[in-house]
C-alpha cells in the first residue's frame, strides 16, 4: 500500500482566470520548481543563476502537473507532515503576488484553500496521472467524456494532449517540455518508461469508446 500521495487542485476565486497568457503559465511553472525548497525562494530574474549556486531541499515530489486556465492540478508525495501545506502556502502567495503586480489587481486570487485528495493504492494513483493528463482536453472538447469518443477521437485526442505544453504529459512520453519539474522515476518504472505509458494512457482513453 502506497502512502503519502495526494492529487493536489484550485480554482481562481469566482472561477476567474488565473492563467491569462503563456508569461503567466510559464511563471507557474517556474513557481513549481522555485517554491519546492525549505529555503527562502530566488527572484524570478535571479533564478538561473542562483538556482545551480545553492543546495535545494525539496519540499515535496511532484510527480504530475496540468494547468488549465481557471485551475490547475498537481501530484505529489509528501514524506513528512506539513510539508505540502507549506509548498502550496509559498507557490499561492507567490504567483498571485506575480499575477497581481502584472495585472495591476489586487485580492485574493485562488478560491480558499486548496483541495487535498488521499491516494490510496497503486492503480489510483495510475488513474489520477492519467486523469491529471487528460485535463485539456476540455479545451478540444469539453463534453468528451459524457459524449464519448470514436476510434478516430481517440487518436485526435491523443495529438491534441501531444500539442499542449502546460502539463508533465509530455515529459511522461520522453519529450523535454519541464524535465527539471516533476520526478518521474517512480511511475516510469511502474509504465515501463515512454512507451508502457503512452500506452497505458491511450487504454485509459479508450475507456470512454463509444460501444457499438
Amino acid at each position: 500500500m502506497i502512502t503519502g500521495f495526494y492529487h493536489i487542485f484550485n480554482r481562481g476565486v469566482e472561477k476567474r482566470e488565473i492563467f491569462v497568457d503563456n508569461s503567466d503559465r510559464i511563471r507557474f511553472v517556474h513557481d513549481l520548481y522555485e517554491f519546492n525548497d525549505e529555503n527562502p525562494a530566488s527572484e524570478f530574474s535571479r533564478i538561473k543563476k542562483e538556482s545551480k549556486a545553492r543546495q535545494r531541499v525539496k519540499l515535496v515530489k511532484l510527480l504530475a502537473f496540468c494547468l488549465m486556465p481557471n485551475h490547475h492540478h498537481l501530484l505529489c508525495e509528501e514524506e513528512k507532515s506539513g510539508r505540502i501545506s507549506l509548498f502550496m502556502k509559498k507557490l499561492h502567495g507567490g504567483y498571485a503576488r506575480a499575477f497581481n503586480e502584472k495585472h495591476r489587481r489586487s485580492g485574493y486570487l485562488f478560491q480558499g484553500r486548496y483541495k487535498k485528495v488521499k491516494i490510496e493504492s497503486d492503480s489510483h494513483l495510475l488513474q489520477e496521472v492519467c486523469y491529471i493528463h487528460a485535463n485539456p482536453l476540455k479545451l478540444w472538447r469539453s463534453n468528451w467524456k459524457e459524449d464519448k469518443l470514436t476510434s478516430i477521437e481517440v487518436e485526435e485526442a491523443v495529438q491534441f494532449l501531444e500539442g499542449y505544453r502546460w502539463s508533465s504529459h509530455l515529459d511522461y512520453l520522453g519529450k523535454n517540455n519541464f524535465p527539471s519539474v516533476t520526478e518521474r522515476e517512480f511511475l516510469t518504472r511502474i509504465f515501463d518508461k515512454y512507451e508502457g505509458y503512452k500506452s497505458f494512457f491511450v487504454n485509459w482513453l479508450k475507456f470512454f469508446e463509444k460501444r457499438r
